[in-house]
């Protein structure tokens, strides 16, 4: 295990979010130059995605705290054992999702509203993709082991390798460079995934050279159900409260597909995939704090993650800071390398301003709700997360799109004020020091 500040852990997984965000920033330009449907419709069918990946983290969430707890206990036995469980749990759902996503993503799909167009390339995308969510729950697991005993680097130089392969082949077969047929979706689809093969085995050779042994699966036998058990309720708590918020986008992206123009669902296609650049460093800090406040709560130094928190927090708000002004000053030069449709621009370029408030409220959860939940405490982000999501963020965009009539606007709204309630209750919670009865060990 390496000597861990919140700078090292943080920066490795800074760039290896920012490639990873790469890829789907390529694949959507890339499409763009194809067809703008067919760019809207990959972003809808990886919300699909989206949520079975999160089905994965319901034990890799829970292991990252326990393990991390564990090894700041001194017990590498027990971090080893709970390593082997996260990794036999979500190859074995991850199979199960697979064969849900090949069979049944049309009618999934369909559920969202889409239609026509949109659900054909749709479908075309996430019968590919679907192919190999096995290996990518796999995957999960085995990168949330070696995070969490500070190896944040090795996932960073993967991501690398991903993104240029990922590149290549989307130049390849989506825009016919090298004089290949122009496949399209499919060839998204397959560049992703081959991707995403090639990844998936350099992680394996890595982490059983690195890390651990093939032979921490012998620790589950016997069976250990009651750490296991310790895992699923750790794990589904927070687990859900992503699940949550995916679900709730879906509503929120039925509400768009069903009540908006054909231009304002294309502009938040876009602006999605613009403004995720804006949280990175936040996304990355709040993963660098989860790692290190674990650490810091086996240990049973619980004024060290107390204050760690907070000056992770006043870094992640400097940084978005700087992303949101570079982003509202050269907004439409960002919207315009997808498009050149005056109106997609002029909509999207509103859209970055009022942006700006959501991400205040979107790095104050990112960073605060991933401490919470390394230091074990799991069930209050998820309850406030509930009531959020569904009455400001969903309900919201329903009162603001539909009834109010503001359009892309209004649904905008709904969401930053979703962001920016749940940020102040998250707040009050870790100042209220709740989260130190909720460690999940005995310090040695």
């Amino acid at each position: 295990m390496k000597k861990m500040s919140l700078f090292s852990l943080s920066w490795p997984i800074f760039i290896e979010t920012l490639l990873f965000m790469m890829l789907g920033f390529i694949d959507v330009f890339a499409l763009s130059q194809y067809d703008d449907l067919a760019s809207a419709s990959v972003g809808t069918a990886n919300q699909v995605a989206g949520i079975c990946n999160l089905l994965f983290s319901v034990t890799a969430t829970a292991s990252a705290v326990i393990i991390a707890q564990n090894l700041g206990a001194k017990n590498r036995e027990k971090a080893s054992q709970t390593a082997a469980l996260s990794i036999f749990f979500n190859f074995s759902i991850g199979i199960i999702v697979s064969v849900v996503l090949v069979i049944f993503n049309r009618p999934m799909l369909s559920a969202l509203g889409a239609e026509g167009k949109v659900l054909d390339f749709g479908s075309e995308y996430l019968t590919i993709v679907g192919c190999f969510m096995f290996g990518q729950a796999t995957l999960n697991s085995m990168n949330v082991v070696l995070r969490s005993h500070g190896y944040t680097r090795i996932p960073m130089y993967i991501t690398i390798v991903m993104n240029i392969i990922n590149t290549v082949l989307d130049l390849t077969f989506v825009l016919g460079w090298f004089g290949m047929p122009v496949l399209g979706v499919t060839g998204v689809a397959l560049a992703t995934t081959f991707s995403r093969l090639v990844g998936g085995t350099i992680l394996v050779i890595i982490f059983f050279k690195k890390v651990e042994k093939p032979s921490i699966f012998k620790k589950l036998f016997p069976f250990p159900f009651k750490d296991f058990w310790q895992m699923l309720k750790i794990g589904i708590p927070a687990a859900f409260e992503s699940i949550n918020y995916n679900i709730a986008q879906l509503v929120v992206t039925s509400i768009a597909l069903r009540f908006m123009t054909d231009n304002e669902y294309i502009t938040r296609s876009y602006i999605q995939n613009i403004t995720s650049t804006f949280y990175i460093f936040s996304q990355s800090i709040g993963q660098g704090s989860q790692i290190l406040t674990s650490h810091r709560v086996g240990a049973g130094k619980y004024d060290e993650a107390y204050h760690g928190v907070w000056r992770g927090l006043l870094a992640g708000y400097g940084l978005t800071a700087v992303m949101c002004t570079l982003g509202v000053v050269f907004r439409s030069q960002l919207i315009g390398i997808f498009t050149d449709n005056p109106e997609v621009i002029a909509i999207g370029g509103t859209l970055i301003i009022i942006n700006v408030v959501l991400e205040a409220g979107r790095c104050t959860n990112l960073i605060v709700i991933n401490s919470l939940r390394g230091a074990g405490d799991v069930y209050f982000p998820t309850a406030a997360a509930i009531f959020s999501m569904w009455v400001l963020s969903t309900f919201g965009s329903y009162l603001f799109v539909v009834v109010f009539g503001w359009g892309i606007y209004g649904m905008w709204i709904a969401l930053a004020a979703d962001e920016c309630f749940r940020g102040i209750l998250m707040v009050c919670r870790w100042k209220g020091g709740k989260w130190r009865q909720k460690s999940l060990v005995k310090n040695q």
